[in-house]
């Protein structure tokens, strides 16, 4: 074999274990979220005032999680909320929009930047104006109100390697308020007649728990003080 056959051969071995390496690179950099699609149905007291279509994907190196909740409750005016979160692969977030048609449309764009939430709201009022929150940690997890698919994201982002207690910042866009939540590992937890993994997200004043599969995936959330639940069709 020549020399030149030989430096061919070997050339091609190392492109081909580049590829391999690359290709896992970009799988491992991938694998905190995974393709997801579905609908919630929005419950209180066994009554259901609402539905979300939700899906999580993959896109162009980030990840797209959204959703779109119709509110129809008792005695109340009907609303549609909707939000757009794309994050990086390690859970942090890129961008989130929402908006909200009800007797007054709103709508907000936000650009996290380090540990900046940069936003620029429009109000119904046809008022507009920008703020800039700024948070102690880059991950923030975004959790806006009747927007249940960004739990989804959170179960995600929690570390399962270690489950225990962890803390997360978080930002609810609507509000425009910052704050921090706990998440808390509960162990088997039962709805329905099934047995599934359970967190538990604490806020000062409001314990939601979270219903998971095997694989995480978000299937159940309930909050008791409302007597609330959001169930996966």
């Amino acid at each position: 074999m020549n020399s030149r056959l030989k430096f061919s051969i070997a050339t091609t071995i190392l492109l081909a274990l580049a590829a391999t390496l690359l290709a896992h690179a970009d799988q491992k950099k991938s694998s905190l979220f995974a393709n997801d699609k579905g609908k919630f149905k929005l419950l209180v007291d066994n009554n259901q005032i609402g539905q979300e279509d939700f899906e999580i994907y993959s896109s162009g190196g980030n990840w797209v999680a959204k959703g779109t909740t119709h509110l129809n409750p008792p005695g109340s005016p009907a609303a549609t909320v909707t939000g757009n979160l794309t994050l990086q692969p390690d859970g942090a977030p890129v961008s989130y929009e929402w908006s909200s048609e009800a007797d007054k449309n709103s709508n907000a764009h936000i650009a996290f930047v380090n540990n900046t939430a940069k936003m620029t709201v429009q109000l119904g009022t046809g008022r507009s104006f920008e703020q800039d929150l700024t948070f102690t940690t880059p991950l923030v997890v975004v959790l806006d109100n009747n927007l249940y698919y960004q739990y989804a994201v959170l179960a995600r982002v929690y570390d399962w390697s270690r489950r225990g207690t962890q803390d997360f910042s978080v930002l609810i866009p609507q509000e425009l308020l910052p704050g921090t939540i706990t998440v808390e590992w509960a162990g088997a937890v039962s709805a329905d007649g099934k047995t599934y993994e359970g967190l538990k997200v604490n806020t000062n004043d409001l314990q939601v728990v979270l219903y998971l599969d095997n694989n995480h995936r978000l299937m159940r959330i309930e909050v008791p003080a409302s007597k609330a639940a959001i169930v996966r069709e």
